[in-house]
């Protein structure tokens, strides 16, 4: 079962991933789409990292594993975009 706990950590490692994507991307958002990409960025990033064999543990290692996804992410819409 999921807790609360679990949601809120979630959601708060989400807002801090998409927070700094934001700062390296150059791009501001506000929390809640630096939620929307953080969540995002961790299932993106998470598969990237699988497919290389490696995996992200700890709430640090899912921060790193979020924003580079959230990095593709935002890198792959801008390419869309032009």
């Amino acid at each position: 079962m999921i807790s609360i706990s679990g949601i809120l950590l979630s959601l708060v490692v989400a807002a801090i991933a998409g927070w700094i994507t934001g700062v390296i991307m150059k791009t501001g958002f506000g929390l809640l789409w630096s939620i929307v990409l953080g969540l995002i960025g961790g299932v993106v990033g998470n598969a990237v990292l699988a497919l290389i064999d490696l995996h992200a543990n700890g709430i640090i290692g899912n921060i790193v594993a979020a924003v580079i996804g959230a990095c593709i992410v935002l890198g792959v819409a801008k390419l869309a975009k032009k």
